[in-house]
């Protein structure tokens, strides 16, 4: 029954956390669109959910779109803007997942979703963290996040799937909490914060 009851937990936690902080993301709207221009305020990707399913996960926008002289994309490092800075740095970045949370995309915890790419480089395993739905925090996040190998974070992922339950759940939301209030282990996705899964480490 669990799982019925983390979805409809999902749902009420992500609507009254919507309610509770609009104020704050129309506030980091008018920042990005005054830093970004109208095109940077929101960040999209496709990432794998539940069933290997592709979505579309939403993040506010960090980086600008400078390009050099040959019209390719400035290094991230190049591209990260002030306010970009602030928003990975108190994970206010995203605050955009809730949606997809409210739309079945994700949940409030699972196994961070990742890129398409990756699919085919898992193991058996390592494939069962997409059994439940992805998280925008999960227990790989709690332990380590990516000052982790890939190989202890799909270990993490896999223990939560086998023991999923609201008293774990509640674990990774306390954790959650006390590592962005302290700012601990909040790093960024992008690749040039962390090495990409290649399958073997």
């Amino acid at each position: 029954m669990y799982p019925i009851i983390k979805r409809l937990f999902d749902l009420l936690f992500s609507i009254v956390l919507v309610s509770f902080l609009l104020p704050i993301g129309l506030i980091i709207c008018v920042y990005l669109l005054l830093a970004h221009g109208p095109n940077g305020i929101i960040f999209t990707q496709n990432r794998i959910g539940l069933r290997c399913k592709e979505f579309r996960l939403y993040k506010f926008k960090s980086m600008n779109n400078e390009r050099d002289e040959q019209g390719n994309l400035k290094k991230d490092s190049n591209r990260l803007t002030p306010i970009g800075s602030f928003l990975r740095k108190t994970s206010l970045d995203e605050l955009p997942q809730l949606f997809n949370v409210i739309k079945g995309d994700m949940s409030i915890i699972g196994p961070r979703p990742l890129l398409p790419r990756y699919l085919k480089l898992y193991t058996a395993e390592q494939n069962r963290r997409h059994e439940i739905r992805p998280g925008i925090s999960g227990w790989a996040q709690v332990n380590g996040r990516n000052n982790i190998s890939w190989k202890e974070k799909f270990e993490l992922d896999v223990y939560y799937v086998g023991h999923l339950s609201f008293l774990l759940d509640l674990k990774v939301i306390f954790f959650t909490v006390e590592k962005v209030i302290r700012r601990k282990d909040i790093t960024s996705e992008d690749p040039s914060t962390f090495q990409p899964f290649n399958g073997s480490n």
